[in-house]
């Protein structure tokens, strides 16, 4: 039996938990850069964060935490349970952040609070759910559900919205407010592709 804990070998297909360990490393880079940034720096790292954040959660409430409620033992609905009131935290902060912008005051303080949570929820899934994803669910199917989420990231909203935190909510709703937020994108940055 392969080594199930070892990440997937360069060349290799990736599997879904290889993706969200590599987007957790980029979003702690780009929390550097809107913590060390100024100006346009700051504001364009602000934004990729956001989008990132955005699309990473959802793809996360829509493929991941599903299966991991399905895991064995009975802990898995507790434990989404916990990572799911960790996002909807987030979303709320990340919110307030973003209605004040970057020059705001406070922003400072609230982006290393997010911060701080956000790592910590991401250590939480690191610790505690992908082990047991990668015991539990078959390598193959890992595999196939890197392109899921790839789906689901694109298809994703590109604010954070606290409501709509599960699978159900963000297939009934996330479309529409993904439209929403890419126009709002568009109005904000009228020359960014």
């Amino acid at each position: 039996m392969p080594d199930t804990d070892a990440p997937t070998t360069p060349g290799a297909e990736e599997d879904v938990v290889d993706l969200l360990l590599a987007q957790h490393a980029q979003i702690e880079q780009l929390f550097l850069l809107v913590i060390g940034g100024t100006g346009d720096t700051r504001r364009d790292s602000f934004d990729e964060l956001v989008k990132l954040l955005a699309a990473h959660e959802t793809a996360e409430e829509e493929v991941v935490h599903p299966l991991a409620r399905t895991l064995p033992g009975g802990g898995g609905d507790a434990m989404v349970d916990d990572r799911l009131d960790e996002e909807r935290q987030a979303k709320e902060t990340l919110q307030a952040l973003i209605s004040g912008g970057v020059d705001a005051d406070g922003f400072d303080t609230g982006i290393i609070l997010l911060r701080d949570a956000v790592l910590t929820h991401a250590r939480h899934e690191e610790r505690y759910e992908f082990p047991q994803l990668r015991q539990h669910v078959p390598a193959e199917r890992l595999r196939s559900l890197a392109p899921s989420v790839r789906t689901a990231e694109a298809s994703a909203p590109t604010r954070p919205h606290p409501s709509a935190q599960s699978a159900k909510a963000n297939l009934a709703a996330g479309p529409a407010l993904a439209v929403i937020d890419r126009v709002r994108d568009a109005m904000r940055r009228p020359s960014a592709s």
